[in-house]
């Protein structure tokens, strides 16, 4: 059995470049008991270096942990509302279902989406990004489809005119797409020009779009519109929501759901 030390090391590990750490994905990994790591992880909350969360952990804001931000702008965004983005994902994971055609959109929000799926549900998962793809790519009951293109180091994107025609050959169940800004009045918005097309094919391209937002995007305007709000199905995002910004979505007819 691994010792305590090592164990702490990769726990911080993981934290300092996901954020989050899953204790199912920690006992694999360190071969021992969820219990060993329910342990340990508390350990490090009565350090002040983690907040507990149902089914593992976060990294806190004010950790002594160096998470390396400047080395990614994404990583910069992940350790923002961090918990309530974790809440999305894990909602919007229980919306799929078994072989279902799957897009995962870029961001900081979609990308802890692919760990509360269950591992054995057979899926295709079409993604574009790197933190993406390493959340994917080893599981053997899901089919993968990565475009591929030009590497964009500020959101971890590939992206490429071939790639875009590619995602509009292809008919997805369900896309799970993020947003920088919803507006009432100016749509939805992301930080980067290169972004909106793909996303734009993928909205084309997909039965149920499913906008994954947590509360601070409502009522931003962010430089590049890519969607109206009701280009959308349904809208998840977190209770810090103001109940405003819930009747515009609901007398929108998108679907809201609140975690």
């Amino acid at each position: 059995m691994v010792g305590k030390n090592y164990r702490n090391n990769c726990i911080l590990n993981r934290l300092s470049v996901d954020g989050f750490a899953n204790i199912k994905d920690l006992s694999k990994k360190l071969e021992v008991s969820e219990m060993t790591v329910r342990r340990d992880l508390r350990e490090l909350s009565k350090e002040n270096i983690v907040t507990l969360i149902p089914g593992g952990a976060v990294l806190k804001r004010n950790s002594p942990v160096d998470t390396d931000k400047e080395k990614y702008l994404i990583q910069t965004a992940e350790s923002l509302m961090l918990e309530e983005k974790i809440k999305i994902s894990r909602k919007a994971a229980s919306l799929v279902n078994p072989n279902d055609v799957i897009i995962i959109d870029t961001g900081s929000t979609t990308k802890n989406l692919p760990k509360f799926i269950p591992e054995n549900m057979p899926l295709t998962v079409i993604c574009y990004t790197l933190n993406i793809l390493f959340n994917v790519y080893e599981n053997k009951y899901w089919k993968l489809i990565f475009p591929g293109g030009y590497f964009h180091d500020d959101t971890l994107m590939f992206e490429r005119p071939e790639g875009i025609d590619m995602i509009k050959k292809i008919r997805a169940n369900k896309a799970f797409i993020s947003a920088a800004g919803v507006s009432e009045k100016l749509g939805v918005t992301c930080a980067t020009d290169y972004e909106k097309e793909t996303k734009k094919a993928v909205i084309e391209s997909s039965d149920t779009k499913i906008l994954l937002a947590d509360s601070s995007k409502f009522g931003k305007i962010k430089i590049s519109h890519f969607a109206d709000l009701t280009d959308f199905d349904i809208v998840i995002t977190d209770s810090g929501i103001s109940k405003e910004w819930e009747e515009i979505i609901k007398n929108s007819g998108v679907k809201l759901y609140i975690v």
